[in-house]
């Protein structure tokens, strides 16, 4: 957690840089919030980005009280924060990672994510990691060590969600052990078993839309379900079908599973991929112009602290959408724009 040893006499600090990425849709850097903000250097930007050094945790310190710590769902997933005009050899943190969106590696910053549902509904980033090469580890490895974390801070979640890449027979047996249910994308070749003897791959298996009990093999009984595709060209219809796991930790609440809850339970993974759009969209993340590893740190966390401030307008419905705010700017800009060249021609004509 960042140590604070003095107040901060800086003129840019957190608020203003978050209230800049929520304002400011287009055009990234230091030198704009200093031409935004007329009393501010684009030094004094820069200074505050190299010079912060926030964790995770301070983000976790600062929406706590604001959700409900018990009983909720915990998202795992990861995206890619595209940067195809950046040069690894100069900005650290960039590197070359696979993209569902580009369906192939691009250039970019790779950024791991849990993302907490409370029961009320309230979703928001619960905790983050930056994939850095020189950590050598894996993207497993930061899933395990987020969730790890966020139960020692406090958070007391019921079940976790995250896609088939991080269904592997080490995680699922650490959320297990954990404490925790879970609901998890597998690949198709998985080897289950109904009758715990003879093992065959999923996409084999006769599964009817209310799920199947079945033994996975290494782990131990969980639900199958299978899901298709829509409007997905594929090469056969097997092709056609993703299929996912669930598992309680409750004695015997596997046979008590019902399709509704799975799907609500598959709705609510749902919001991990929504918020990696937003944070996109709105809230500035990829707009940086700066190299260090600090300096992009400081961004990263700014970008994500302006995501949970415009999730929790909307849950206290000071908002509609997590978009309002900068579509309402663009508007007032836009009419004040129109408005004010008509007068310029009506004054003319007259």
């Amino acid at each position: 957690m960042r140590a604070i040893t003095k107040p901060s006499t800086a003129k840019c600090d957190l608020n203003t840089y978050t209230l800049f990425l929520l304002a400011e849709s287009k055009y990234p850097g230091c030198t704009r919030l200093a031409e935004i903000m007329k009393d501010l250097s684009h030094d004094s930007v820069n200074r505050f980005l190299l010079r912060e050094q926030y964790e995770p945790k301070d983000l976790f310190e600062e929406i706590k009280a604001n959700i409900n710590l018990i009983g909720g769902t915990l998202s795992g997933d990861d995206t890619v924060i595209d940067k195809p005009h950046s040069d690894p050899k100069i900005t650290e943190l960039i590197g070359y990672y696979y993209s569902g969106r580009h369906h192939r590696a691009v250039k970019g910053i790779q950024l791991i994510t849990l993302y907490y549902t409370d029961l009320s509904g309230k979703s928001v980033p619960i905790n983050y990691r930056i994939y850095n090469k020189q950590e050598n580890k894996t993207k497993n490895d930061y899933l395990r060590e987020m969730i790890a974390e966020v139960m020692t801070w406090g958070l007391s979640p019921k079940t976790v969600t995250t896609d088939s890449w991080y269904s592997s027979q080490k995680n699922l047996k650490f959320f297990r052990d954990k404490g925790l249910g879970f609901l998890t994308g597998i690949a198709k070749n998985r080897s289950c078993s109904v009758d715990g003897k003879n093992f065959a791959q999923v996409q084999n298996l006769e599964i009817p839309e209310s799920g199947l009990i079945v033994y996975l093999k290494n782990f131990g009984q969980v639900k199958v379900f299978r899901r298709s595709f829509k409007n997905v060209r594929v090469a056969s219809r097997r092709e056609a079908y993703r299929y996912y796991i669930m598992y309680l930790s409750e004695k015997d609440a596997l046979f008590s599973i019902s399709i509704k809850e799975f799907k609500e339970l598959h709705s609510i993974h749902w919001g991990i991929e929504c918020y990696h759009r937003a944070i996109k969209q709105v809230c500035g993340i990829g707009h940086f112009m700066v190299r260090t590893t600090e300096a992009i740190k400081t961004h990263f966390f700014s970008a994500i602290r302006a995501f949970t401030q415009l999730e929790l307008m909307r849950a206290e419905e000071l908002i509609e959408n997590w978009y309002e705010i900068q579509r309402n700017l663009s508007l007032q800009v836009a009419r004040d724009f129109i408005l004010s060249h008509l007068t310029q021609e009506l004054t003319l004509s007259a």
